[in-house]
Parts: structure tokens; sequence; C-alpha cells
């Protein structure tokens, strides 16, 4: 079907099976090619055990990274041999990291989030380990939402319960993106402008800010079938007309955003290995579809396949 969406995958990189004398290279490599160019440094006496789950979406790249204990360093040489031209977030999991850049140093703890500038030299150490997650966005795409080239400063936030909002909405976003088990496919538009907002403190301007709130609230309630523009508009603290122009500007409308973010979970179940005994109408009332033929149709439409076509091969 013309136009119809396609759903990217994950793919996995692991230093497990490879030979303890070549993990640190070959891990150097994929991050070169997948992420971020960076010198691997683990204890010397140790194999490195890592893992890495790259999601590339058309315009910004998500992973989840999981290592043994090691120091990365992208110093002045390497940022001039290899520029990314990217702007970098990481949400730490797991495990107390050490960042240094320009002179200062942050300690980052678990349910801290971190902005900076790739092609700022840097240092990052992991005596504990690494679990996090990570999300690469173009120089250009950054700047075409925020007016900005750079983040001066890191920023640094908390996103737990209480905390950030806009920080732990992109964590919950790229978590669910990249997890094993019935991955949620990012909303990339949502995940652009909540970096844009943390990147500015939350000073990128207020129809940006409103918007990436009416996302935010969109993806934490769009499984519940009553969901209205009125329910966005209020947990938004805006109105009904203004949420409507602010979509209306980038193209879509709130019905629409709405019926596509529950598709695109339905799509991440229905694909699923751990959900196929779930039938299609219990997916599509888990996504917030009260009408099975209307789930079918919209599908279908925006995928250019059924629903039992995604299905894992041994579930149809």
């Amino acid at each position: 079907m013309i136009g119809a969406v396609s759903i990217p995958t994950a793919h996995r990189f692991a230093t497990a099976l490879i030979e303890t004398d070549r993990q640190v290279e070959l891990w150097e490599r994929h991050n070169a090619k997948s992420l971020i160019p960076l010198a691997c440094r683990p204890p010397a006496t140790r194999s490195f055990e890592a893992v890495e789950v790259n999601l590339q979406l058309e315009r910004v790249h998500l992973a989840r990274v999981r290592g043994t204990r090691h120091l990365v360093e992208r110093s002045a040489e390497l940022v001039e041999a290899n520029p990314t031209e990217a702007i970098a977030v990481y949400v730490t999991i797991m495990g107390e990291s050490v960042f240094e850049q320009d002179g200062e140093r942050r300690v980052l703890r678990p349910g801290q989030l971190l902005v900076c500038d790739a092609d700022r030299p840097f240092v990052r150490a992991f005596g504990q380990g690494l679990d996090e997650l990570a999300v690469k966005v173009p120089r250009s795409e950054f700047s075409a939402v925020t007016g900005l080239t750079t983040v001066p400063t890191p920023i640094a936030v908390d996103v737990g319960t209480g905390e950030n909002q806009h920080g732990r909405a992109l964590a919950r976003l790229v978590g669910r993106a990249v997890r094993r088990e019935c991955p949620v496919p990012a909303d990339e538009q949502a995940v652009l402008e909540l970096v844009a907002v943390l990147a500015t403190g939350g000073q990128v301007g207020l129809p940006l800010a409103h918007t990436a709130t009416a996302r935010m609230f969109i993806e934490e309630h769009f499984t519940d079938p009553t969901l209205r523009a009125a329910d966005i508009a209020s947990g938004t603290g805006i109105s009904e007309r203004h949420l409507s122009r602010l979509f209306a500007a980038v193209g879509t409308s709130v019905p629409r955003h709405i019926l596509s973010r529950r598709l695109d979970a339905a799509y991440g179940m229905l694909s699923a290995d751990t959900t196929s005994s779930l039938r299609t109408s219990e997916v599509a009332a888990r996504c917030g579809f009260t009408s099975v033929a209307y789930f079918s149709h919209t599908f279908h439409k925006r995928f250019g396949v059924t629903a039992g076509d995604v299905r894992p091969a041994r579930s149809r």
C-alpha cells in the first residue's frame, strides 16, 4: 500500500561471544557506526561484557546500553576525526557514573538525565558498570526545533516520580521503544520536542512547550478509550482551540495523533512473542479501541498489512 507506515526494528549487539582480546575493538567499531565514536577503556585484568540495543528512527537514534566497569573518552582528536554533529541525552538506569566536560565534573545517579553536545570532548566513567538509555539528535534537527546549534553547558535533571516531568516522559518513551518485550514504537516528534524543552531549561517557547506537554499527556493516556481533546487540553493547561492549532501547525490533528499512537502500540504488541497468546480483539482493547472492525480497517490503512500479518509465525 502506497504511503503505509513502516515500523523500524531494533538491533542488538553484544560482546559476550567475542574473543576477549577483540571485545573492546569491536565494541568501539560498533558504537562508531551505530551511536557515537568513543574510546573505551575497561580494566586491563577483566573481560569486557556489554550489550547495546540500537533503534534508528527517521531522524533520531535511540539506544539502551549495558556494560561492566569501564571508562569512555571522546577526546578532541577523536571529535575532530569523527564529528557526530549531534546532541546526546543519557538517562541513568542503574550504576553511578562520572561525567567530565570542559573541566567540570558531575556525578550522575540512577534516575538522572544528562543533555550534552556530543562534539565537545568528554570523559565518562562507570565504576559500578553501566545501564542507561541514550538518545542522539542530529544537530540540524535540534537547531530546527530550538533555534540553537549547541548545548553550551551540560544539563542534568532528575526524572524520578515527582521530578522533572519532561525528562521522565522522555525516559519512558525511549525505554518502551527499546525494551526487548513488547516494545512501543516511539513518537519521534515527541522525543525531539522533549529534548528541546530539556536542553533549553523550558525556555524553548510556549507553543513547543505546550505541544510537548500535550504529547506527553497523550502518551500516558492513549490506551483510555474515552480520551478526548478536552482531557488533553485540561491536562496541558490550555484551551481546546489552542490545542487544535498546535497539532494543525505540525500537519495533524489531536484525534489523528491519538489514533496513530494507539495503532503503533498495537503493532508492537502484535509483533511481540510475549503477547502472542492474546487475540486481536484483546490487543485492540488494550490499546484503546472499542471496535475491532474499526481497528482492523485503520491498522491496514496505516501499515499496509493486516493485524494477523505481523503476528510471530508460530502464533498464526
